[in-house]
């Protein structure tokens, strides 16, 4: 079990890392006004975004599960943690839109909605983290 848990832990590192930074992207592309510059955001989005945040979500969700249903961890902590990571799943989602908004040159915010928007995984992560290890 404790191999699974690692790897649950590291592939979650590996996509709050993306969550963490590709809205930190979007706040810099929003700044950025030429051609060259706008084109790079978008290669380093798209690779942050399908390379590496992705699969880190999925890979973090089939450990979770796997450690869920294999080992038979229960409680109500365990609710409201599932609940959190469904609504970092729409994050992510979000995300995914916000990115494919920014390659077809729709982008409709500035540069202070994605500062914000970068803020609040830190929150989940903060309430996932106590809920884990404290187990209310």
């Amino acid at each position: 079990m404790l191999w699974i848990k690692a790897f649950h832990i590291v592939f979650m590192v590996t996509w709050f890392a993306g969550l963490f930074y590709l809205p930190r992207l979007f706040v810099y592309h929003a700044m950025s006004g030429d051609a060259a510059g706008i084109e790079r955001f978008k290669v380093m989005e798209r690779k942050l975004f399908y390379g590496i945040m992705t699969p880190g979500a999925v890979l973090t969700i089939v450990f979770g599960l796997w450690l869920w249903l294999g080992y038979d961890f229960s409680g109500r902590w365990l609710h409201w943690k599932l609940a959190l990571v469904g609504v970092l799943i729409l994050y992510h989602v979000y995300c995914g839109k916000l990115l494919a908004d920014f390659r077809a040159d729709r982008n409709r915010h500035g540069h202070v909605f994605y500062r914000w928007l970068n803020e609040f995984p830190v929150v989940i992560l903060i309430a996932i983290v106590l809920l884990v290890v404290l187990k209310p």
